[in-house]
């Protein structure tokens, strides 16, 4: 185990940056998959995961050990890292031009603009396939972090029926990306 998590800390406050890498090498696997877990996309979860160390460095000298043990005292970081780019994403308006490309079959939509939205082709596929209600919820929900209310409220439909839409739209997502491992197993 070598060096304890307080004097890692300890260094991180007083700015040794050998401190900040073991600490960094210790936890990064732990805090990427918080963030991962939280933020869906591993591109931001990269992000988050660096935001959450920005701040416990910044932090260091903050960290009471009568609150809890250093890793929860990082994972809570962590966590409110990845609701804050949650929450600045879902602030952002959605492009309907966007969504609409996703959710087309038109090939010749700005590639750029829809991998803002899908990162691989599989993907738009396998949304493409789906009713363009159950589509819209899914991409609302998992690429904009939109809740199933405000779902309901954007497409003015009852909050049950914007429940059924993403519930439906990603179980026939998992369908066909377990029939896809299937034929490449």
């Amino acid at each position: 185990m070598g060096v304890s998590d307080e004097a890692l800390l300890a260094g991180m406050a007083a700015g040794d940056p050998q401190s900040a890498t073991t600490f960094v090498r210790r936890y990064q696997s732990r805090v990427y998959g918080l963030a991962a877990a939280i933020v869906g996309r591993s591109a931001t979860a990269d992000d988050v995961a660096q935001e959450a160390f920005v701040r416990a460095w910044r932090f260091a000298g903050g960290y009471d050990a009568r609150r809890g043990s250093v890793l929860s005292w990082l994972l809570t970081i962590a966590r409110n890292a990845a609701i804050d780019t949650i929450r600045l994403r879902r602030d952002q308006p959605y492009d309907p031009d966007v969504l609409l490309a996703v959710l087309s079959a038109d090939e010749a939509s700005d590639d750029h603009q829809i991998e803002q939205l899908a990162d691989t082709d599989q993907m738009r596929t396998a949304l493409r396939r789906l009713p363009r209600e159950q589509a819209a919820a899914v991409v609302l929900a998992t690429f904009y972090g939109f809740s199933a209310r405000e779902i309901a409220e954007r497409e003015q439909v009852p909050l049950g029926t914007a429940k059924t839409r993403i519930r439906l739209g990603l179980a026939r997502l998992r369908d066909h990306f377990e029939v896809s491992d299937d034929k490449t197993a």
